[in-house]
């Protein structure tokens, strides 16, 4: 553990049992994914569309990864949109509205389905899932 007070550096060594640590770590370990769906590791391509954060439309041809039935991320996104902003989002001729959650400058984007969107990138992950394994 480490504590700072000002310009003081306190560290205390904690002699714990190595199988108590291991658990530990596995349980934090296990908590640190915040995601509240899994994610399947694959690239699309979809169109997007929308207005930039000068509110000037926009329209683009875009790949998608890292997909779940709700969310994913944008990859070689152009356009200058900003998080917050909503995006029409359409893979083969299915589309749904999606929220941009965060925006790195490298141009991708981390996206969220709007509720009652229905799933258009990861359409039935779960049972993807579940037949993994099973041969």
């Amino acid at each position: 553990m480490t504590f700072r007070f000002d310009t003081f550096l306190v560290m205390i060594r904690l002699d714990l049992d190595s199988d108590i640590v291991a658990e530990l770590r596995a349980k934090l370990g296990a908590k640190m994914d915040r995601r509240k769906e899994r994610r399947l590791n694959l690239e699309l391509p979809v169109r997007i569309w929308g207005m930039d954060r000068m509110a000037r439309p926009f329209a683009e041809m875009v790949r998608v990864r890292s997909v779940s039935d709700h969310g994913a991320i944008l990859i070689g996104v152009r356009a200058k949109v900003q998080t917050g902003e909503v995006l029409d989002v359409q893979h083969g001729a299915a589309r749904a509205q999606f929220r941009i959650v965060w925006m790195s400058l490298s141009g991708e984007a981390g996206i969220q389905a709007l509720a009652f969107e229905p799933p258009i990138l990861g359409i039935g992950l779960p049972k993807v899932f579940e037949m993994v394994g099973t041969g």
